[in-house]
């Protein structure tokens, strides 16, 4: 798409590491991060970004960040102007709204997925064994159903190539067992915490994903929190209205990206196809009303006391 926002290095800033979506630079004790345009489906980089889209990621992240800071520990520092190195100044206005300044962290190599309702990839293995990740769930579950109580799903992390689903016997072996009941711990208290607040603005988490990372000694959210990138985001109304045609919930994430690209002779590795105009602009459209109905213009969520 034109206008999008690929990687630093167009502005001659030389990443420290570059991901999927995110590109990171070491600044001694802190950590500068940019979320580039970029986007990925099946854990592959497509070809052209979606102008705008990190400065929505960024945004949203932001914006739980500062919420969730009050509750439990993150990376997160800030975005304010003074947080801005005094090196990348220059280009103030073509980072703007896309960075955060964070603390480094020595991160688990693990990815922590919350689901509260059965879809996706947890609804095929479901069909299969009867289970997600070697955890039991009851018979007769339809899909786009809502769970009795939010399950850990957590799968390796991997900077290229596929993820792969962890079993929780796994997890321990990765993490030892104080650490895995810890981030399962953190990882549902925060998942139930946000998608309470999004509910009762209309919006569904469906499920999603957080990484978590050593800072003095706490384990911290770090990375991005409860974006259209990481999470499922359904808007209520769409899974209560069911008509006689109604093939599930509307979508307000990058399941619409995965959605059509399924309709590909693609085989899902790289490289990935060029999306249709159409379809980068109704990507962003959806992105943005999750946005929109979730923060309601405001700088962080008002937790209920």
């Amino acid at each position: 798409m034109k206008g999008a926002f690929q990687t630093v290095r167009d502005l001659g800033i030389e990443p420290t590491h570059s991901g999927k979506v995110r590109e990171t630079i070491d600044l001694g004790d802190t950590l500068f991060i940019v979320t580039t345009d970029r986007i990925s489906a099946f854990d592959v980089v497509l070809p052209e970004g979606l102008a705008g889209k990190g400065k929505i990621l960024n945004g949203l992240t932001t914006f739980w960040f500062r919420g969730l800071g009050k509750y439990f520990p993150t990376h997160f520092l800030g975005t304010e102007p003074e947080f801005l190195p005094d090196a990348y100044k220059s280009h103030a206005s073509a980072l703007e709204g896309r960075w955060m300044r964070v603390r480094k962290a020595d991160r688990l190599p693990v990815e922590c997925v919350v689901r509260g309702y059965i879809t996706g990839s947890g609804w095929s293995e479901y069909q299969k064994s009867g289970s997600v990740c070697g955890i039991p769930l009851p018979a007769g579950l339809k899909e786009f159903d809502r769970l009795a109580e939010p399950i850990f799903t957590p799968t390796t992390k991997a900077d290229e190539g596929h993820d792969m689903p962890m079993t929780p016997s796994e997890v321990v072996d990765t993490l030892g067992a104080d650490v895995a009941r810890e981030v399962e711990r953190m990882s549902k208290e925060i998942y139930s915490r946000a998608s309470e607040y999004a509910l009762a603005r209309g919006v569904i988490i469906a499920d999603t994903k957080f990484e978590f990372g050593w800072i003095d000694g706490k384990l911290s959210l770090i990375d991005e929190a409860l974006t259209p990138d990481s999470s499922r985001f359904w808007p209520k109304a769409s899974l209560e209205n069911r008509g006689a045609d109604w093939k599930g919930p509307d979508t307000w994430d990058k399941q619409y990206v995965r959605d059509y690209l399924k309709t590909l002779d693609w085989n899902r590795e790289p490289p990935g196809p060029a999306l249709p105009p159409e379809v980068e602009e109704e990507a962003l459209a959806r992105y943005r009303r999750a946005v929109d109905a979730i923060t309601q213009g405001k700088r962080e969520p008002e937790w209920e006391a």
